[in-house]
C-alpha cells in the first residue's frame, strides 16, 4: 500500500530537510547539564551513531549558552538550542552557531525582544520550532477552554505563529504535546488542517522504556499513518539512545525507513514443532546491523508457513527437527535443524537476492 503524507513547506535545520518531500528526521535531547560541555558532546556523539538526525539541548542560562560552540565543533549533526524566556540566551545561542531554536515567541518578553531574536534568526537563516506544552499553556487559554483541550494547544501554537508572520518570519516547524496521547493526536490533526508549516511530533512525558514507547507508538504512529509529521522525538525517562531506536523502529514499522532488515515471525501455536522463540532471538541477533531493505519471515509452521509469509524475500519454517527454506514462498531447500540459523544467514548475504 502506497504511503500518502500530508504536503508541508521545508525548512533546514542544520545540513536536515524538514518538511517536503524529506524523509522524516528522528531527533532526540540530551539529558546531560549542557554546562558540561565534554559529557554533551559525549552523549550527542552515542545519539548519531545510533542514527538521531537532529539533537536538542537544553540552555538554562548564559553559561549553557556559551558552551554551545564548543559542542558544535565536534558533533556531526544539526543541534537545537531549547529556550525558555530569556531572549538574550537565544542571540547567544545564535552567536555561537547553533542551527534551530525551540522558543515560544509569546514567552520571551516584549516585542522588540522577540524582533531582535527573528532578526538574528533571519541572517543566520536558522529556524524557529514553537514548542506548545499540555502542561505549560497560557492561563487565559486553560479558562477559556476548561483545560488543556487540542483546540486550546492549537490557538496558543496560532498566536505564537501569529507573532512571528507578522514579522515576516515564516522559516517554523511547530510540535504540539501533550503526555494524553488523544490530546496530542487530536491537536496534531487539527493544526495540520489549518497550517503547512512542518510538524515535529512526539508525546510528551511519555514514561520510562517499556511504558512510554507503547505511547509514543500509539500516538506518533496514528499521526504518521495519517500522513502526518516531518520529523518525531519520542520522550523516554532513560538513556537518550533508546529514544533513537524506538523512533527508528517506528518508521521502520510503517516502510518509511528500510535501512535494516525486516523481520515477519509468527507468535507460534501448537503445530510449532521447533523452539521458534530461541531460534527468532539468534537470527534477530545476527542480522539486526546488516543494512539491506528486506524482509526475513520465520515461521514455526512449515505447513502453512511459507504461504502466509509469500510476500517475505526469503524466510524458513521449522518442522520436526528440520527447517524450509523459502524464497517469496517457494520452497527451494530442506535444513537440518542445527544448520538453520547459518543457512539463512547465508542467504540473506547473497548478492542475488532482490532487493527492490
Amino acid at each position: 500500500m502506497n504511503y500518502t503524507r500530508k504536503p508541508s513547506r521545508q525548512v533546514m535545520v542544520g545540513n536536515v530537510k524538514i518538511g517536503g518531500n524529506a524523509p522524516i528526521a528522528v531527533q532526540s535531547m540530551t539529558n546531560t547539564d549542557t554546562r558540561d560541555a565534554e559529557s554533551t558532546i559525549d552523549q550527542i556523539n552515542r545519539l548519531t551513531h545510533a542514527g538521531c538526525d537532529i539533537v536538542r539541548i537544553a540552555v538554562p542560562d548564559l553559561t549553557a549558552a556559551k558552551n554551545i560552540g564548543k559542542i558544535k565543533k565536534k558533533i556531526t549533526i544539526p543541534l537545537v538550542a531549547d529556550i525558555h524566556f530569556d531572549y538574550r540566551l537565544a542571540l547567544e545561542a545564535i552567536n555561537q552557531g547553533i542551527d534551530a531554536i525551540r522558543i515560544n515567541p509569546g514567552n520571551i518578553g516584549n516585542i522588540e525582544k522577540t524582533k531582535a531574536v527573528v532578526e538574528a534568526c533571519k541572517i543566520n537563516n536558522i529556524p524557529i520550532r514553537i514548542g506548545v506544552n499540555g502542561g505549560s499553556l497560557e492561563k487565559k487559554l486553560l479558562e477559556k477552554f476548561g483545560g488543556a483541550t487540542p483546540e486550546a494547544m492549537v490557538e496558543s501554537a496560532l498566536t505564537h505563529i501569529k507573532i512571528l508572520e507578522d514579522l515576516n518570519f515564516n522559516d517554523i516547524v511547530i510540535s504540539l504535546k501533550s503526555s494524553d496521547i488523544l490530546t496530542s493526536v487530536a491537536a496534531y490533526r487539527l493544526m495540520s488542517s489549518k497550517v503547512d508549516y512542518p510538524l515535529h511530533l512526539g508525546i510528551t512525558e511519555a514514561g520510562g522504556i517499556k511504558k512510554g514507547t507503547i505511547k509514543s507508538s500509539i500516538g506518533i504512529g496514528s499521526l504518521l499513518v495519517d500522513g502526518i509529521g516531518d520529523t518525531i522525538r519520542i520522550s523516554l525517562t532513560g538513556d537518550p539512545v533508546e529514544e533513537v531506536n524506538v523512533g527508528k523502529e517506528i518508521l521502520r514499522s510503517i516502510g518509511l525507513l528500510n535501512d535494516r532488515i525486516k523481520i515477519v515471525s509468527c507468535p507460534t501455536c501448537g503445530r510449532c514443532q521447533i523452539d521458534l522463540i530461541k531460534l527468532a532471538g539468534q537470527v534477530e541477533k545476527k542480522i539486526e546491523h546488516i543494512e539491506k531493505n528486506m524482509t526475513v519471515a520465520i515461521m514455526g509452521c512449515a505447513v502453512n508457513g511459507p504461504g502466509e509469509a509469500r510476500e517475505a524475500d526469503i524466510g524458513i519454517a521449522g518442522g520436526d527437527g528440520i527447517g524450509l527454506l523459502f524464497k517469496k514462498g517457494e520452497i527451494i531447500k530442506r535444513i537440518p535443524q542445527e544448520e538453520i540459523v547459518d543457512t539463512l544467514l547465508d542467504e540473506i548475504l547473497k548478492n542475488e537476492i532482490n532487493m527492490e
